[in-house]
């Protein structure tokens, strides 16, 4: 379905993701300066390993250190280099409601499949200007609409509740969830029905989510992992516990090595040692400490990733 011409009834039943969704990475050279020879490779590396979808300038593509050209340069690039050969979710939020409308009509020009929202941060809006938040989003541009909620990074925390009355929006159709807290599975299952997709952006606990009832996850994991990520995703999704549990056993240290600091810092920095990218990250975002280079190597080791 073309999110261009979305009819005003779109719902879960006619547009939907399943299994493994990279949040992507934006490869820049030592100098900041986006590389996009690399991001061609990247999208092909994915599509290759079989990855669900790919999310273009989510916060681990470093939206909030890329201007606003350079962040809808980025979300058109991936579209064209993919070719519609798998989906395209632009990453659109900000903390500032019109600005968010803009990126998310560029977005849908640029052909995107479909939008991420992370919540406003810093302002630690209420419930009820999280929901105007979206809601005046969704209303003002008809493409597929995906919340995201990951309260440890914004300092604001979207609660089931609101979750509920926002499912009800035509073309707000997933919501990422990034607590890593299980219950909240059954929490948005009870408020939101079948109306809503719902997305681990927790990659510790994803499995779990997904066995809960969750449709997948988006995820850093997979910028390393690629085919493990959507191998333990497609047995949790068929409820193969336990051969999703078998593959998960092997790349969980990446779940928290790629956080042992700031993400996307050693999620980048694992990258550049796998040859997948260069060294390049913005400031205020340093390279990854040299204490933790060890950690990481020695993990990426175990998980087949060197």
């Amino acid at each position: 379905m073309n999110p261009l011409s979305a009819p005003p009834s779109l719902k879960i039943g006619d547009f939907m993701f399943r299994g493994s969704m990279v949040a992507l990475v934006t490869p820049m050279r030592e100098n900041g300066v986006v590389d996009f020879d690399c991001l061609q490779r990247l999208v092909e590396f994915h599509i290759t390993a079989g990855t669900s979808a790919i999310v273009a300038v989510g916060t681990t593509g470093e939206s909030a250190t890329l201007d606003e050209k350079e962040h809808c340069e980025v979300i058109c690039r991936v579209v064209e280099m993919a070719r519609g050969r798998v989906p395209v979710i632009a990453g659109t939020g900000a903390n500032c409601t019109r600005e968010a409308i803009d990126l998310t009509r560029s977005a849908m020009r640029s052909g995107a499949d479909a939008c991420l929202l992370v919540t406003p941060y810093y302002n630690k809006p209420t419930q009820e200007g999280l929901y105007q938040h979206y809601q005046t989003v969704a209303d003002a541009v008809p493409i597929p609409q995906i919340l995201y909620n990951v309260p440890g990074r914004t300092a604001c925390d979207l609660l089931p509740a609101t979750a509920g009355r926002l499912s009800r929006i035509p073309n707000i159709v997933g919501f990422k969830e990034a607590t890593g807290k299980l219950e909240r599975v059954r929490e948005l299952k009870d408020l939101c029905g079948d109306r809503l997709e719902l997305y681990s952006g927790d990659d510790a606990t994803a499995r779990e989510f997904i066995l809960a009832g969750g449709q997948g996850v988006i995820s850093v994991t997979a910028n390393v992992v690629p085919k493990a990520m959507q191998d333990m995703c497609a047995a949790a999704l068929r409820g193969d516990a336990e051969e999703a549990a078998r593959i998960d056993a092997r790349i969980a240290p990446l779940h928290t090595g790629l956080f042992v600091e700031s993400n996307p810092i050693p999620v980048k920095w694992a990258m550049h040692r796998m040859g997948l990218i260069p060294p390049g990250i913005r400031l205020p975002l340093t390279t990854l400490s040299e204490p933790c280079h060890a950690r990481l190597e020695q993990e990426l080791r175990a998980a087949g990733a060197l």
